[in-house]
């Protein structure tokens, strides 16, 4: 599941360079996968032990993170009902999850 999640924000990666900053999706399996719009081009991968903490932390599901993905679970909603927490910026958050919307 964490491979088809790479690949999928991979192949999304030129519309979050507007997002400028380094968000962590910290998945309930123990994975955690990075999204590092400061850098050009942005860099996408599974994140590394030791990592710089991040601008944003995203506590999700990999199902959850999957939906949010395809569009079948909204971002408020997940918000709302626990299923989606954020440990750092509220607003790098929202633009996020708006450039997963697209």
């Amino acid at each position: 599941m964490v491979e088809d999640i790479l690949r999928e924000l991979q192949s999304r990666s030129t519309s979050f360079r507007s997002l400028k900053a380094d968000v962590r999706f910290a998945l309930e399996d123990g994975h955690a996968v990075r999204v590092n719009a400061r850098e050009t081009p942005v860099a996408i991968a599974r994140e590394d032990a030791g990592a710089a903490d991040p601008d944003c932390t995203i506590r999700i599901s990999s199902e959850n993170l999957k939906k949010l993905m395809d569009g079948r679970l909204n971002p408020m909603l997940a918000f709302t009902m626990g299923k989606l927490k954020v440990d750092g910026s509220m607003g790098i958050a929202m633009k996020l999850a708006q450039l997963l919307d697209e």
